[in-house]
C-alpha cells in the first residue's frame, strides 16, 4: 500500500490529485484499465477486442470475399439492442426492478423504461405503462457486448447447436432471442427471482441479409448449418 502523508489535516494517497479528494489519475484498476479522472474503470482507453480484429483481419478478409475496393463499402455493426419484455410486471413491479439491475449488469449501461402505446383492457394494461426495458449500445460498448456474447454467453447454453440463420429482417440486421438471462456470467443465479428472456438485435449497415449473414459469421456468431 502507497505511503500516505498528512496534508491539512487530510491523508493523501500517492497518486491522487492535490485537492487530496482520492481521484486518482493515470492509474490502472484490478481488470487492467486506465482509470479515469473520476477513477471509473469502465471507463479504459482503446478500442474493443472485437474491433481490433475487426479492422485488422475481419475487414481485409470481407473487402476480398465480397469484391469491393472500398472499405466503406464493407458492412459493419451500427449498434445492438437489447430489450427486456416484463408484462408480468403489470401485477408485480419488482420485477422492473430486478430486471433493469440485470440489464446493467449485462450490458454496462443504465437501460430506458418502454411504455404501453394503448390500453389493452383483456391484459389489465394502461396506455404509459411499464412493461420493459431496452439498451441500446453503440460504438465500443456494442462490440465489447458482441464479444462476449459470442465467446462467453451462447456457449453457456445448455444443448446448444447454434442460432439460426435465418433470422434477418430483409435488410441485414439480425435479432436473436435469449430464453434465460443466466447464460451471461454477470448474472447471480443465486439472487434470481424469475428466470427472463431477452431479445438482442444487432443492427449493421449491410444492404442486405446475406451480407449481414457473411458479417456475423466472420465475427464468430455460430450459425446452425
Amino acid at each position: 500500500m502507497a505511503d500516505a502523508k498528512k496534508t491539512g489535516g487530510k491523508p493523501q494517497v500517492k497518486g491522487s490529485n492535490s485537492k487530496g479528494d482520492g481521484k486518482v489519475k493515470g492509474k490502472k484498476g484490478e481488470l487492467g484499465y486506465e482509470l479515469a479522472p473520476e477513477g471509473n474503470p469502465d471507463q479504459k482507453k482503446g478500442p474493443a477486442r472485437l474491433r481490433l480484429r475487426y479492422q485488422a483481419e475481419i475487414l481485409p478478409a470481407l473487402m476480398k470475399e465480397l469484391g469491393v475496393q472500398n472499405p466503406m463499402q464493407v458492412p459493419r455493426v451500427q449498434k445492438v439492442v437489447v430489450n427486456m419484455g416484463l408484462g408480468e410486471a403489470i401485477s408485480n413491479p419488482k420485477l422492473l426492478d430486478a430486471s433493469i439491475l440485470q440489464l446493467v449488469a449485462i450490458t454496462g449501461q443504465k437501460p430506458v423504461i418502454t411504455r404501453a402505446r394503448k390500453a389493452i383492457s383483456n391484459f389489465k394494461l394502461r396506455e404509459g405503462q411499464q412493461i420493459g426495458a431496452m439498451v441500446t449500445l453503440r460504438h465500443d460498448r456494442a462490440w465489447e457486448f458482441l464479444d462476449r456474447l459470442i465467446s462467453i454467453a451462447l456457449p453457456r447454453v445448455r444443448d446448444f447447436k447454434g442460432v439460426s440463420p435465418r433470422a434477418f429482417d430483409g435488410r441485414g440486421n439480425y435479432t436473436l432471442g435469449i430464453r434465460e438471462q443466466i447464460i451471461f456470467p454477470e448474472i447471480n443465479y443465486d439472487e434470481i427471482e424469475k428466470l427472463k428472456g431477452l431479445n438482442i438485435s444487432i443492427v449493421t449497415s449491410a444492404k442486405n441479409d446475406e451480407q449481414g449473414r457473411v458479417l456475423l459469421r466472420a465475427m464468430g456468431m455460430p450459425f446452425r448449418n
